[in-house]
């Protein structure tokens, strides 16, 4: 091992003249550099980089969690130390990396959004009096389209796809295709069952599909409805009936998995039902159901609203 006088301004150097970074880049490297130094009470020129344990690493890290930084800004750091390291050993200024024995933190998961089961009732049944009082075609389809997506999870391009053809049972089954060209079987609910009737009559009794296209749902010109035409109108109905925060059709698709979830479905009839291929992608319904039981919780606990 080779000592080395100025290890930090060394290190600098190489990523400002020899890496050639940006300056911007540059300052950050310093700034994450600097930040385990003031940590550990050293300078650029006191520090010994031959003497820092994983244990101090470990340490630094778990301060800044408590300070409030992002799992993100942490790993952001461990990653600038980690390349002074690695500039080190290939120099022979030290025989060992710590930052190898320190894992990158987790980023936390982001949960899919969802409608509460409360609201989304009250837009159920609002959705449904539109359709039995609506005379306007494209309004009540409209609803319709959001009573389907919630009533069976689909994803948008599996609502487009649907022809009439691929009911059985007299609507109370759908074939449905999803990626990969995986076939399954969705059942329909009474309610959707009648609604979806209603619907059809509507079409025969405005003439709406004349030229024999087989699509579920329709423009006013009875052409098969685009994806574009699907977002919008799901947008708009979500809007229109007050519901906060992302509307989109995949949120529909979220709310019937979480409120499966949190009626006792088990996990791999929702899997099924979703089309999911692995069930790791179906469980962070759990995750949901667990937010939403906290959430719950705070709002409805009188030891929560002590706190």
């Amino acid at each position: 091992m080779t000592a080395m006088q100025d290890p930090v301004g060394s290190f600098i150097r190489y990523i400002e003249t020899t890496r050639r970074y940006s300056p911007n880049t540059v300052a950050s490297y310093r700034r994450d550099i600097d930040r385990l130094l003031a940590y550990l009470g050293v300078t650029e020129e006191t520090f010994d980089p031959a003497r820092l344990t994983a244990d101090e690493v470990r340490a630094w890290v778990i301060s800044l969690s408590e300070e409030g930084l992002k799992p993100t800004s942490i790993n952001r750091m461990l990653s600038a130390w980690g390349s002074f390291y690695k500039y080190l050993l290939r120099e022979e200024a030290v025989v060992a990396d710590p930052f190898r024995k320190v894992s990158a933190l987790k980023k936390p998961m982001t949960l899919p959004a969802f409608i509460p089961e409360s609201r989304m009732s009250r837009l159920v049944n609002e959705l449904a009096a539109e359709m039995d009082e609506g005379e306007d075609f494209c309004r009540r389809r409209d609803a319709l389209m959001v009573l389907f997506l919630y009533a069976t999870g689909l994803r948008l391009a599996e609502l487009i796809a649907i022809d009439r053809t691929d009911f059985e049972k007299g609507f109370r089954e759908l074939h449905v295709r999803g990626k990969g060209d995986k076939e399954r079987i969705v059942p329909i609910v009474p309610e959707l069952r009648e609604r979806i009737q209603a619907y059809l009559s509507a079409i025969r009794a405005e003439n709406i599909c004349l030229s024999g296209e087989k699509a579920l749902f329709l423009t006013k010109k009875g052409n098969r409805i685009s994806r574009s035409e699907v977002y919008r109108a799901i947008r708009r109905q979500l809007a229109l009936f007050g519901i906060p925060g992302k509307r989109s059709p995949h949120v529909l698709r979220h709310t019937f998995a979480t409120h499966m979830m949190n009626s006792g479905a088990d996990l791999r009839e929702i899997q099924e039902l979703l089309g999911h291929a692995s069930l790791s992608a179906t469980q962070v319904y759990t995750h949901n159901s667990i937010a939403q039981l906290k959430e719950v919780y705070d709002t409805a606990h009188p030891h929560a609203r002590e706190h």
